[in-house]
């Protein structure tokens, strides 16, 4: 990297975000509340990266297209009218499943048609409760990631887009670990029409939905740094024999690491996974940044301190590639402004194409 100071990174926002506000969960048998992913997760970020400097633009409204490429067309419908009709048949205003198909059910069992059994066909856990706004808050989420591709697409070096709900445990037919839609792997299948791209997640859980997509997919390769799913959710992915099949064997590489991982032993296998994307040569980078990496994040499972993070960042310009950041997880709401802040002060890049530009498409 250049000894210059870094420039500005632009922050692509939609404050639909918060409509996605359900007033409890329920994880590993608990009722959580207030949930861990919540409005303020973005407002704590959002906050501390304006302080910093970084300027925010608004996302473009784009079509379904980009959307459906990756996910089934099934699936949107019942985002987006599933908590409607949960409702009208009597269900109460979270909805969370409390049936779910399994594939020793009768081959997978058959998709019921009453509404109060439809969660259970999409969803894959009960930590992820749907409210009224929860749909217009994850389709504003792809809206923002498009948005930021678009950017990067013409010619800015990085920018980060202000994601929520996270999107990486969302699979092309199925939602949960938080994600409805997973916008990063919707951004990086747009983003293949100018050449290959690598889907580099940082989050401390493994990115299950993303790895899902793109297991037989020659030109998107997706790596993976995260706790070792022996001990952490989602505890049936992200093993490091996982490794994609077809003409897409070769471009997994999960690498899980120990409950407790420091500053040190995470940069080296940072280090190896760049090795690995500099090896695959992508034209863009879409990073799915999780911010739960610290020691301090109730959920997760490693060690990193405060200074890990600009680390990080430069060690990701130091590809010297495109880059789109999207947010993932991150629950320690007093870390997360810091660590977002350090990350882009790493990563640098220029500055928002004129405000005149029309992103929508």
């Amino acid at each position: 990297m250049s000894d210059a100071a870094p420039g500005p990174v632009p922050v692509v926002v939609d404050d639909t975000h918060h409509r996605h506000d359900p007033p409890f969960e329920l994880n590993a048998g608990r009722a959580v509340s207030p949930v861990w992913e919540r409005p303020a997760r973005l407002e704590a970020i959002g906050d501390a990266l304006a302080a910093a400097g970084h300027p925010r633009l608004p996302a473009s409204a784009w079509d379904d297209a980009p959307l459906l490429a990756v996910h089934d067309p099934d699936l949107v419908a019942f985002l987006r009218d599933g908590h409607a009709a949960w409702r009208a048949a009597g269900g109460p205003p979270v909805m969370i499943a409390d049936t779910f198909r399994h594939p020793r059910m009768g081959g997978g069992g058959r998709r019921p048609t009453s509404p109060l059994a439809e969660p259970g066909w999409w969803c894959f856990d009960t930590a992820t409760p749907l409210v009224e706004g929860s749909f217009a808050a994850g389709r504003a989420a792809v809206d923002v990631a498009l948005s930021a591709a678009a950017l990067v697409a013409e010619g800015a070096p990085a920018v980060y887009g202000l994601t929520r709900p996270p999107g990486h445990h969302a699979g092309a037919d199925y939602f949960g670990g938080f994600c409805l839609f997973n916008h990063a792997a919707v951004a990086a299948r747009w983003l293949t029409a100018a050449g290959r791209v690598t889907v580099l997640d940082l989050d401390v859980h493994h990115g299950n939905g993303t790895q899902d997509v793109f297991w037989e997919d020659p030109q998107v390769q997706y790596v993976s740094l995260h706790g070792d799913p022996a001990e952490l959710f989602p505890y049936l992915t992200g093993f490091a024999d996982e490794r994609g099949a077809g003409r897409g064997r070769g471009t997994t590489l999960n690498l899980p690491l120990p409950t407790g991982t420091d500053d040190d032993a995470y940069l080296e296998a940072l280090r190896l996974a760049l090795e690995a994307v500099d090896a695959f040569d992508p034209a863009t980078v879409v990073v799915s940044l999780g911010l739960d990496t610290t020691a301090e994040d109730p959920i997760g499972s490693l060690s990193l301190s405060a200074d890990a993070f600009a680390r990080i960042g430069a060690a990701l310009a130091a590809l010297g590639r495109p880059t789109v950041v999207l947010q993932e997880g991150g629950y320690a709401i007093d870390r997360l402004g810091p660590s977002a802040v350090a990350v882009l002060a790493g990563l640098g890049g220029g500055g928002p194409r004129p405000a005149g530009d029309d992103l929508t498409r």
